[in-house]
């Protein structure tokens, strides 16, 4: 996916909710708790962290007991150095005051999504950390690490990290994928090790998910508390055998015990951000609202059906039907390559609209363009005295609607039932076709040609094609 694409609208929570969410993370609630409990007395090593002596009544405070008790103590204070709610005051004396940042967590939801972001990047710069056991395992008698020995390579193992949140933000907007559904672990790792032309993956191809599963389950145990995934871990009872590599999940019910994990609300928020940051196209649902009819007919061009539905029901909202109508017939004119779409979505978004549009319709029944679907919006809305199109008009909406089906899916199953049926509805069709002035004829009757399955009438298709790109001239 290169910095250019066009990513699937995500639909975001309000951001006082996402805020309330953000609060709520144990990451950032431990972090603010932390930061209102320092005071002059706290002190803090040369690294920033608190001293050791320090550590129980921080864990106490944060009201943790336990081995690990100091641990996540020592955490907690680290992401509240990190996020600017504590400041190191003086470095020589190891002191510490309240952060100029810790106000912005009774600021605006933008304010407190604000502070949220940055504990989210110090988690996953953590979360690509090796584990601490393998960090002793590589540290020589000197006490310095030999990361040679760890076999770890920090861009990759934060591109790794990277890749597989984007596919899951990938999955969890996209129409075709679970939405708010959990992802298997299994099936995440794969997606980032088995090539997509792959057929049945080699052992060595199932080792790497294998191990892609274990690091994973690591990372996600890490990321859950910050609020980004919501994590069922990997059963711990398939890792009893530190030597033998865990079974592949034999049925549904088996597959849960390998991992879930699902994008929470604030994890899509998340991730957005950074997909933006990072030059992505990563639109949101409601984005186009406060557009013109250009903007909304443009932008939902790439979206899948249901979110340019809820796209344009947003934009519709802020505006009288008459006038909303008027302005999306004026936005879908034009002979440019994307112009058939821009009038499918125009179609679509005027099948929201009720009938006090009608006259904006019958101003353009006369256009060569609009006026087709000007004529099929009158008579679906049970509109009286709709006169009947030319012919030149019926083939011309003909050609711009299999026009805007290509742009819009491909040769889909649907587009090629759309072809065969009109083929089959009018005798003669290519022989009429070929002389419509469009300027996507000549490409629409050699996917014609292409997705019929008749072999004649796939014939005739490219031969109107040939003579419909003479005519034109190319």
């Amino acid at each position: 996916m290169s910095d250019s694409s066009t990513l699937p609208p995500a639909r975001l929570r309000p951001e006082a909710e996402l805020a309330r969410d953000a609060l709520s993370a144990p990451v950032l609630a431990r972090a603010a708790r932390l930061a209102r409990w320092a005071g002059p007395d706290t002190r803090v090593d040369a690294g920033g962290g608190l001293v050791e002596e320090q550590l129980p009544a921080a864990a106490e405070r944060l009201g943790l007991s336990g081995d690990d008790a100091a641990a996540y103590a020592s955490e907690a204070w680290r992401i509240a150095v990190d996020t600017g709610l504590v400041e190191i005051t003086d470095e020589e004396a190891g002191t510490v005051t309240a952060g100029e940042d810790l106000a912005l967590l009774t600021g605006s939801p933008q304010d407190v999504l604000g502070v949220w972001q940055t504990a989210l990047e110090a988690v996953l710069a953590d979360a690509s950390v090796p584990d601490l056991d393998d960090l002793v395992d590589a540290m020589s008698e000197g006490g310095e690490v030999d990361l040679s020995s760890l076999d770890w390579d920090p861009d990759a193992e934060s591109e790794f990290l990277d890749g597989v949140l984007g596919n899951l933000y990938l999955l969890t907007v996209g129409e075709d994928g679970p939405g708010d559904a959990p992802v298997p672990l299994p099936a995440l790792a794969a997606s980032m090790i088995v090539p997509s032309d792959m057929g049945e993956p080699s052992n060595e191809v199932l080792e790497q998910v294998s191990d892609a599963m274990m690091r994973l389950d690591d990372q996600f145990r890490l990321l859950e508390p910050v609020g980004l995934v919501e994590y069922q871990p990997v059963d711990e009872a398939l890792m009893a055998d530190a030597d033998e590599e865990p079974a592949a999940p034999v049925d549904e019910a088996d597959i849960a015990r390998y991992g879930m994990v699902r994008l929470t609300p604030l994890g899509l928020y998340g991730l957005r951000a950074r997909l933006l940051d990072a030059g992505f196209d990563a639109p949101a649902v409601g984005d186009l609202a406060d557009k013109g009819a250009d903007a909304l007919l443009d932008g939902t061009a790439p979206f899948p059906p249901a979110a340019a539905h809820a796209e344009t029901e947003l934009w519709l909202a802020g505006r009288g039907p008459l006038d909303a109508a008027r302005e999306l017939l004026a936005a879908a004119r034009g002979s440019d390559t994307g112009a058939p779409l821009r009038r499918l979505r125009c179609q679509q978004a005027l099948s929201l609209v009720g009938t006090e549009a009608e006259p904006a319709l019958r101003e353009v029944l006369d256009d060569s363009e609009l006026g087709g679907l000007a004529r099929v919006w009158l008579t679906e809305h049970g509109a009286r005295d709709v006169p009947a199109p030319p012919q030149e008009m019926v083939f011309w909406l003909t050609i711009d609607t299999v026009a805007a089906q290509l742009a819009a899916e491909g040769n889909s199953e649907e587009l090629r039932a759309l072809v065969e049926g009109l083929a089959q509805q009018h005798s003669g069709f290519f022989d009429t076709a070929w002389r419509v002035e469009h300027p996507a004829t000549p490409d629409v009757l050699e996917a014609m040609g292409r997705l019929h399955p008749d072999k004649k009438i796939a014939k005739e298709a490219r031969k109107a094609a040939f003579k419909a790109r003479s005519q034109q001239g190319g």
